[in-house]
This record gives structure tokens, sequence and C-alpha cells, in this order.
């Protein structure tokens, strides 16, 4: 059975982006007849709140969608939310030490940053990182150890290319190296999301990842983890994001996106619902319309191969 999830990062309110995911997501699942499931990855636990979390689910729900397991209606394979989850992290991140994947990283961020040769990597870590502790000898970790923690990072296989297709994106090819060796720990001892996001859909036996196409990038570090755990990696689908009028990511600046904001002045969710499978592709004109009458002739390719540049409705 397919298998589809939601999982929402409870750092700040919902927000249109983060609705028309999740709306697509659900529709990909209830068009299969597969089971939907709602994660909270609040694993950066100084970034996430406990109120944020309840006002997505508050959100989501307001919106019609519902979920087979969860955080709040639990499942097989909870818990659902990352915070409970840090002892799997752990034992799969002893696995990855065990079978030679990782290696200890001294170097800070400043040092990163000064590396002349590191070319610019995924946009949310800035520079590559150059492999500049990979090789280092016991006697030098040691000496380094004595001065810092180390974060522990994922070791690229050597001219490995990674492939794979995307449901939405299309084949996709990352060349060998790409985005360098990458932080799978942090020195603090805070997992990374590259971990994280693999345990877990291993564990909940997602079949199918989708998800706004800025995290594209992330597939094929999340592909060699699966590989490097022995794990079978799930269909991923990347929908292009909503933009603003000035072509940037939507978000904040661009004013009033948040879905508690719609709810809370009264807007019928139905509206809402029409806006988001209007710029989606689903339906030809933003009139009203419910989650669930969208499921039977929802299709993949009706949604945009590129992103969609929107107004922020006035609903």
């Amino acid at each position: 059975m397919n298998r589809g999830r939601f999982a929402p990062t409870p750092s700040g309110k919902m927000h249109l982006g983060n609705a028309r995911t999740a709306l697509l997501s659900w529709l990909h699942m209830r068009a299969l007849g597969g089971e939907f499931v709602l994660r909270m990855e609040d694993i950066d636990t100084a970034r996430s709140r406990g109120e944020w979390a309840e006002l997505a689910l508050l959100d989501l729900r307001w919106l019609g969608l519902d979920w087979d397991e969860g955080p709040d209606v639990g499942g097989p394979y909870a818990p659902y939310t990352q915070s409970e989850r840090m002892e799997r992290y752990a034992a799969a991140l002893e696995r990855l030490q065990a079978s030679g994947h990782i290696y200890p990283c001294y170097c800070s961020r400043a040092d990163i940053l000064a590396s002349a040769s590191a070319p610019h990597g995924l946009s949310s870590e800035g520079p590559s990182y150059a492999g500049t502790c990979r090789h280092l000898t016991a006697a030098e970790r040691a000496e380094k150890a004595r001065r810092k923690d180390p974060s522990l990072r994922f070791a690229l296989p050597e001219g490995r290319e990674v492939r794979f297709a995307d449901g939405i994106a299309g084949p996709q090819v990352f060349p060998p190296g790409s985005g360098g060796d990458f932080v799978i720990s942090r020195a603090d001892g805070l997992y990374s999301y590259q971990l994280s996001v693999v345990v877990d859909d291993a564990d909940m036996r997602i079949t199918d990842v989708l998800r706004g196409s800025d995290l594209l990038d992330s597939t094929p570090r999340q592909i060699l983890l699966y590989e490097a755990l022995d794990l079978a990696p799930p269909a991923f689908l990347h929908v292009p994001l909503l933009n603003g009028p000035d072509g940037k990511r939507l978000a904040k600046r661009h004013g009033g996106i948040a879905i508690s904001a719609y709810r809370e002045r009264g807007t019928a969710p139905e509206r809402l619902v029409g806006w988001l499978a209007y710029v989606s592709g689903l339906i030809d004109r933003p009139e009203p319309v419910k989650a669930s009458e969208l499921v039977r002739s929802f299709d993949l390719s009706m949604i945009p191969r590129q992103p969609v540049v929107v107004d922020v409705p006035d609903i």
C-alpha cells in the first residue's frame, strides 16, 4: 500500500506554501487509496515550539485534511514527533560509524567559509565542505579533539553519481561530490535533518515523499544515507514553489500568509482550499471547494512544473 506523509517543522505558523504541500501530499495518497501520516519535525528543539505544533494540527483540520497516523492519533510506528525519537537516530548513527561511513570534523563554520576552494553547496548551508578533516591521521584527530568537540560528517562515496526519477520534476542527475561531505550530527549532539528524515521515513514505511522543490538537492544525500543503512528509499516528488510577485519564495515579507490568520478572520476554508487548488493547476478558477471534492479528479500531471508566481489572496 502507498504511504505518504506531511512533516511540518513547528518553528513558526503554518503558511500558504506549507498548506499547499500538505494538500497535494494528502490528495496524492487519498487518490491512490493509500495511508497518510502526519509527523512533527521538531528535531531542532531550540527553534520549535509546542504551541506551533498544536496550531499546525488545527490549521490542517480546518482545511479539511485528516491523517491515519500522527502525534495526536498514534499509530503502529509511533512516536510521530522527532524529539521523542532520539534513540532511533542514535542507533542509525552507530550503524554508520560501524560501517565507516562517517568521520569527525573539527572545522568551524568560519573555517569552511574561509576555504577559497569551497564551491557553493545547498543554499541553506552555504559553501560546500572541502573535505579538510576527512583524511586526518589518528594523531591529528586526537590533537584537534583536545581543543574542540567534533561534528560528524557523512563521507560521500568517491566518484558516485546519484540518479533518480522524480515523480514531478522528472529525471535527476547529481554529479559525484555534489554538496560535499555533510554533517549528520552537530558538535552539540543535535542530529541533522538529513539523518532524521531518512530514519523516520524508513521506520514509518513511507513509500512516497511529496514535498517542496527547495528540498530537491537534499534528495541525493538522503538516497546515499538509505543505501549506507541498507534501507530502500521511497519515491520522491518535488513540487515547484509558490513565489511572490517579486519572484522570490512566498514568505512573511509578502504579507499575511499564515493559515491561522485566514481562519481567525472568518475566511471559509473552502475558499482557501479553492485558491490553493487553482494555483496548483487542479481547477481552472479560484472557486470554493472542499479538499475531499478534489480527490476523484486529482492527477499529478496537472501540477505546474515551474514555480508559480502569485499574489497573497485577499479572501
